[in-house]
């Protein structure tokens, strides 16, 4: 899947904005009323989105997810670390045939 098919509508809208005003931080802080660091800060969010979403690393898409919830802000450091590393764990014992269950 391609990135851009990753994106939600909002992020698309913010995407044509910013290209409509020639990639001027400033010019779109003023057209959406607010401070030129808040847009800053969506834009560099976005960049992240999209690296996650155009990596070639070979990832699950539980953590992709989880990478561009942790890019977005909607989890913090400690639970997408934690997350993470449980997926991972997960990940290896099913390779290996190893099982977390209790019979």
């Amino acid at each position: 899947m391609r990135w851009i098919d990753r994106i939600n509508n909002e992020d698309l809208a913010f995407l044509k904005r910013f290209l409509l005003a020639s990639g001027s931080l400033k010019k779109m802080a003023e057209e959406y009323g607010i401070s030129y660091p808040t847009v800053r800060l969506r834009l560099d969010r976005l960049i992240q989105r999209v690296e996650i979403f155009d990596s070639q690393q070979c990832m699950s898409e539980f953590e992709r997810q989880l990478r561009a919830a942790f890019a977005d802000s909607k989890i913090d450091q400690s639970t997408f670390e934690q997350l993470l590393h449980s997926h991972r764990q997960d990940q290896k014992n099913k390779d290996t045939g190893e099982s977390n269950h209790v019979a």
